[in-house]
């Protein structure tokens, strides 16, 4: 895994349960491996938004991914709801992911996560402005 450079962003991560923190720790490595892969890792920025971890570069959408004690069985991965990125996830992968509205894929703690199908959600929206005005963002 890599090293955690924003103290703030490193402090929540240290906040979640320890069972949710790995999963959660487990996205953030998709992020950035997925960044790596598309070549945009040295521009992404890794942050918080709303207080929660938030993966953002120029031409893209930004990602943020949390936990929440209401719901303490499940975790999710967010995207900007005014998108067409759910809409498309769900098209492609409805059969596989879980979504509420159209702003999060949602995990639960016992999944085993589609790696490949996830690692798609996020190029998509790492590259959202360069395929915004492609049928299904170009998928």
């Amino acid at each position: 895994m890599d090293k955690i450079e924003n103290s703030q962003v490193a402090e929540v991560f240290r906040n979640y349960p320890q069972h949710m923190r790995q999963k959660l720790m487990f996205l953030r490595q998709l992020v950035l491996d997925t960044a790596s892969e598309c070549k945009v890792v040295g521009m992404l920025e890794e942050t918080l938004k709303w207080g929660e971890p938030s993966y953002l570069v120029k031409r893209g959408s930004t990602i943020r991914m949390d936990w929440k004690s209401s719901v303490p069985d499940q975790y999710a991965m967010y995207f900007h709801c005014k998108t067409k990125l759910i809409d498309t996830f769900k098209v492609l992968y409805g059969n596989v992911l879980r979504f509420e509205g159209n702003r999060a894929i949602v995990f639960h703690q016992d999944d085993e996560i589609p790696i490949d199908e996830v690692k798609h959600c996020i190029l998509l929206s790492l590259t959202y402005h360069d395929r915004k005005h492609l049928p299904m963002l170009g998928a």
